[in-house]
């Protein structure tokens, strides 16, 4: 019931800041998305709110904008927007692509809520999963946190965590970070054992690792799936031991690992 009008990147030539496809919804009072930031999307921004105010009904039109003579940014491209009303029709036909990827992360402590922070802003499917029934206690999420929580985070409390791997989907990236090792040894135990995983991640140190490897070993698991196991977590060179330090690390490995081929610049 708010008029609206959806921007949609149709095409570009030469360095733009996002690909055709890309698109945000313009509104009187607020944006949602993004075309790439910068000038480009600001004038856009005031193209589209400009329409809105001098016509109550709106036809579908196109604006090219050269990068670097008209507004003065650096990637020098052409970029070709598309201008159109909101309607039910474009509704109905608007694409709700997959989420880029799936998280099963065990452990709600301080890391784990860190990580979740900053999962919630990324294109992402989570699973929150925690063996601790009592909420609110020194280190849990409480139910107001929960409940907060956007819909692509699900907390997952269970009572059999090695029951919960076996329920996670193909290609996942499991993070295992509990408050007791012996879970964290059970849990990592049957991520390896699946071989479906896109990442087998255990927050420690080497020692840890090493102690985990031997123990792995001793229940059965083969030298490749072991090869497979990471730990500790989170990319090099970014050193704290502070939950949102950690998490900040660990969450670029996970980007890392589903993007694992860097772009050409």
């Amino acid at each position: 019931g708010r008029p609206a009008l959806i921007v949609r990147v149709a095409g570009s030539q030469g360095s733009a800041p996002r690909d055709a496809g890309a698109r945000m919804l313009v509104s009187p009072d607020a944006v949602l998305g993004t075309i790439g930031g910068g000038h480009l999307e600001w004038q856009a921004i005031d193209m589209a709110r400009h329409a809105l105010r001098e016509h109550a009904r709106l036809s579908p039109w196109a604006h090219r904008f050269a990068l670097g003579p008209s507004l003065g940014q650096c990637c020098g491209g052409v970029v070709d927007l598309a201008f159109a009303p909101l309607s039910a029709a474009e509704l109905a036909d608007w694409p709700i692509p997959a989420a880029a990827f799936h998280v099963e992360l065990h452990g709600a402590g301080h890391v784990g809520q860190a990580i979740v922070r900053l999962l919630a802003a990324l294109d992402c499917t989570v699973r929150w999963i925690d063996t601790r029934e009592q909420l609110g206690l020194p280190g849990m999420p409480s139910e107001t946190e929960l409940a907060q929580l956007p819909e692509h985070i699900t907390w997952c409390p269970t009572d059999d965590a090695r029951a919960e791997v076996a329920a996670a989907p193909a290609e996942a990236l499991h993070l295992v970070l509990t408050h007791r090792h012996d879970l964290d040894l059970d849990i990592i135990d049957a991520v390896l054992r699946r071989a479906d995983h896109r990442f087998a991640g255990l927050i420690g140190s080497a020692t840890k690792r090493a102690r985990f490897l031997h123990r792995l070993a001793e229940r059965g698991i083969g030298e490749a799936q072991l090869a497979r196991l990471t730990c500790p977590i989170g990319v090099a060179g970014i050193d704290g031991k502070e939950p949102a330090v950690i998490a900040i690390a660990v969450v670029a490995q996970l980007l890392q690992a589903t993007n694992p081929t860097p772009s050409t610049p």
